[in-house]
């Protein structure tokens, strides 16, 4: 078992008892969520952002199946396994969670209850944040921390690749139609 392994929590219920104890000791408890696949900087300032609310942060990270039903097939590029440990090593990260495409909505928050709640501007609308408001003490809206989001990059580099492929293909196929009109010219 490495370090890390101790923080990250398979079963959304099993956080419970570990946030009961660190409230008795008095600890402000805030809780943000995401798929976090291709952890880059952004994700890491948004985390170290979201610590600033509280003692301890709490981050759910969305299941294989639960990021390829709200991205698409392709996704997530980076297994969940992987996507959680990654964060553990994140400073400002105590604990990951792992949120199961069948769960309830908001299932983890309800569990939690954090104390602040922390989402980006996309995530929630006016009238959810006020009915979350009621489970959480507070919910903090954080502006991205990145110029580019792990979806614009993902179409960067498709778009790269894609261009690349053109530019081979149309080379071979110049030099293949080269070589058939040379056939003709000479059979």
């Amino acid at each position: 078992m490495t370090n890390s392994s101790a923080h990250i929590i398979l079963q959304a219920s099993d956080i419970v008892p570990i946030v009961e104890r660190l409230r008795k000791t008095g600890k402000k408890i805030v809780l943000t969520q995401g798929s976090f696949d291709l952890v880059h900087i952004g994700h890491a300032r948004y985390c170290d952002r979201a610590r600033d609310y509280g003692d301890v942060l709490i981050v759910g990270v969305d299941s294989d199946e639960k990021v390829h039903q709200r991205k698409g097939p392709n996704r997530p590029i980076v297994p969940e396994d992987e996507r959680m440990e990654m964060l553990t090593h994140l400073r400002s990260v105590d604990f990951v969670v792992l949120k199961e495409a069948g769960e309830a909505k908001f299932n983890l928050i309800k569990l939690i209850k954090p104390d602040v709640l922390i989402a980006t501007a996309e995530t929630y609308d006016q009238a959810t944040i006020d009915k979350l408001e009621q489970i959480c003490g507070k919910v903090v809206v954080l502006d991205p921390m990145a110029t580019t989001s792990t979806t614009a990059k993902i179409r960067r580099m498709q778009m790269s690749t894609a261009r690349k492929l053109e530019d081979r293909m149309k080379t071979k196929l110049i030099k293949s139609i080269e070589e058939v009109l040379e056939e003709l010219k000479t059979g």
